[in-house]
């Protein structure tokens, strides 16, 4: 605890991931309005007391649909960063531990096959093949988000596999199984939670992309990357429709950024050692 004090920005992310996530759970009882009710005689309203956020071109109220929005982008973040992860720790740890032929199909055929074309295009081909839809908007970026993580596997696994305590594991009989799950992913894990903190973020910027294209969530469902869409007619006599989901999608970002940072910091020896030294001080 001594040691965040120096890290204000990881106490910023920690309060605003807190405040999405509360959001998400509580949105029926924080939200003043249904997001998806029609009021056209309230139309384009500006900012008030009525409505704080205003109203968009459908009469419907922004602040609502904000706070819903935070559940599709939550949802969609931690499934796709979950999947990708789940998909990255297997087929990185195969090829970093069993190396050989293996190593090379997965490593130098399949994962630079999908580092070939930017991963955005392929969800993008893939969600206009398959149709729009939460499910398939998660499935498109699993399959496009998988790689990074194997790849660091790999590479971490690839220098763990040749350490002294795999090596006496090894010579106990420990089967490739328990060596691989009981010696060598807990010690590996620590940088995989931090692009797993900062793929949080990208994928939020990934939804809100794909739902901007009209190739995420179908209406009337609420996105901040549809609100941003509906609002590309009205950029000029109601602004508030740009401003405040560009402001939600800006702050969930930078929480999970500076949540990596943290993370990294604290993982790092030589930075926790820093910083510790700075707190006795």
């Amino acid at each position: 605890m001594r040691a965040l004090r120096f890290q204000p920005l990881a106490i910023l992310g920690t309060t605003l991931l807190a405040v999405f996530v509360a959001f998400a759970i509580f949105a029926p009882w924080i939200a003043p309005a249904d997001p998806a009710a029609i009021h056209l005689h309230a139309r384009l309203l500006s900012p008030s007391p009525a409505h704080w956020f205003g109203t968009d071109e459908l009469g419907r109220d922004i602040l609502s649909r904000v706070i819903y929005g935070t559940r599709i982008s939550l949802l969609v973040a931690t499934s796709v960063v979950s999947i990708a992860l789940f998909l990255g720790l297997i087929l990185g740890s195969i090829a970093g531990y069993y190396g050989g032929w293996l190593d090379a199909f997965l490593n130098v055929f399949l994962m630079n096959t999908f580092m070939a074309l930017p991963g955005i295009l392929i969800a993008i081909a893939l969600v206009a093949f398959l149709g729009p839809g939460l499910f398939n908007l998660v499935l498109a970026l699993s399959i496009t988000g998988w790689v990074g993580y194997a790849r660091l596997v790999r590479a971490q696994v690839l220098a763990a596999r040749e350490r002294e305590f795999v090596e006496a594991a090894r010579a106990m009989g420990a089967t490739d199984l328990r060596i691989m799950t009981r010696h060598i992913l807990p010690n590996i894990i620590q940088p995989v939670m931090v692009q797993a903190a900062i793929g949080m973020a990208g994928t939020i910027l990934a939804e809100a992309t794909l739902s901007f294209l009209g190739l995420g969530v179908p209406p009337p469902m609420p996105s901040w990357g549809v609100m941003l869409n509906d609002a590309r007619a009205h950029l000029f006599d109601a602004p508030h429709m740009v401003i405040f989901p560009a402001i939600a999608i800006m702050l969930a970002v930078l929480s999970f950024n500076f949540i990596g940072d943290s993370l990294r910091d604290q993982l790092d020896p030589r930075t926790r050692i820093a910083v510790g030294v700075g707190a006795n001080y």
